[in-house]
């Protein structure tokens, strides 16, 4: 696996200001619906370094872009419905304390914070491994059900686990680099957050051709 060349090959296209600062204030500008269009626009580097394109920073197509991120926004959702899961216990359990005014409830909604707080940890990290797989497959197949296919997707991750680690560090970094734009009165945002999306659409695109050709060998 390349891992830098996900962090250098947007700089590597002559036109990148161009094809990164135009989809940074789509997404950025538009409320909800942007943030789904810049993940579709990942998602077409993603397919773009699966099919070994030399130039896989594309030009924004925003109806095609924004049919792409709605199908991989879906798989996110049905993949954090767990999360969601786990922290209801706590909201349920903090507002009877809150209404009850009762001093052991206290304690209860603590231990329960804690508990349900390590069992989201824990599948946030599962989750974080699994998605990138999830997304390279509704890119390349263009249907929600791909990236739903949790057997199929388990199993990528599982056969190629150190990929993935390698995937979830990079999207952690890159969703760090996102938010560095912010410092600047939060012009730079807009060259920061699609650069963001590029570097972990790099990514998804390499762990799937890792365990493509895993699967071949």
């Amino acid at each position: 696996m390349k891992f830098g060349d996900a962090f250098t090959f947007v700089f590597q296209d002559p036109d990148w200001f161009k094809k990164i600062i135009i989809p940074g204030l789509v997404g950025l500008l538009i409320p909800i619906i942007g943030q789904i269009f810049l993940l579709g626009w990942a998602l077409k580097i993603t397919l773009n370094v699966i099919r070994n394109n030399p130039n896989p920073l594309p030009e924004m197509d925003f109806g095609g872009d924004l049919g792409r991120g709605f199908k991989a926004w879906v798989v996110g959702l049905v993949y954090s419905i767990p999360m969601i899961v786990f922290y209801l216990p706590i909201m349920i359990l903090s507002f009877i304390a809150s209404e009850s005014g009762d001093q052991s409830m206290a304690v209860v909604v603590a231990i329960a914070g804690a508990c349900f707080g390590f069992l989201m940890f824990l599948y946030g990290i599962v989750m974080g491994l699994m998605l990138p797989a999830a997304y390279a497959r509704v890119a390349v197949e263009d249907t929600i059900g791909a990236g739903l296919a949790f057997g199929e997707v388990f199993r990528m991750v599982k056969n190629n686990l150190v990929t993935y680690l390698l995937i979830l560090v990079g999207v952690v970094a890159a969703s760090f680099i996102g938010s560095l734009g912010s410092i600047a009165c939060f012009v730079g945002i807009f060259i920061t957050m699609p650069y963001s999306f590029a570097i972990m659409g790099h990514l998804y695109g390499q762990g799937y051709v890792e365990a493509k050709s895993l699967k071949t060998l």
